[in-house]
C-alpha cells in the first residue's frame, strides 16, 4: 500500500442518502485515509440498493488506487451524474476496496455515521 494511504474498518453503522431516499446502510462499511485528504467511507457493494445506480462511461486513474469506474444516482427528481466511484479491481496495496462503492459528499447526497 502506498505510504500515505490507510484503510481501516469505519467504526458504528454508516448510511448514504440522495434525495431523501437511503441508498444504504452498513456496519462493514471501510475508512479510506490518503494523506492530507480527508477520509473517505467506501460501502460494500452488497449493502447498496444498486437499483439507484447508473454506469456511467466516465473513468478516471489514481497511481495508488488504480482505475475507477463510475455510476450517477437516479431519484425519482433528479439524476446525479457521477457522483459515485469504485475500483473494481484495484491495485494489490488497496485490493480491501474491491467491491465497494464511495460517494461525492455534497449535491443532495450525505454519508453519515448514525
Amino acid at each position: 500500500m502506498a505510504d500515505h494511504i490507510t484503510i481501516r474498518k469505519a467504526p458504528g453503522t454508516w448510511t448514504v442518502r440522495a434525495g431523501g431516499a437511503v441508498l444504504g446502510e452498513s456496519t462493514q462499511a471501510l475508512e479510506l485515509t490518503e494523506g492530507d485528504y480527508p477520509f473517505v467511507i467506501y460501502f460494500p457493494r452488497d449493502d447498496i440498493a444498486m437499483a439507484f445506480l447508473d454506469r456511467t462511461d466516465k473513468t478516471t486513474h489514481c497511481p495508488h488506487k488504480g482505475d475507477a469506474a463510475y455510476f450517477s444516482v437516479v431519484t425519482k427528481s433528479q439524476t446525479l451524474e457521477n457522483m459515485v466511484w469504485s475500483y473494481e479491481s484495484p491495485n494489490e496495496g488497496v485490493a480491501r476496496i474491491k467491491d465497494h462503492l464511495a460517494f461525492y459528499v455534497g449535491n443532495g447526497i450525505a454519508v453519515e455515521q448514525i
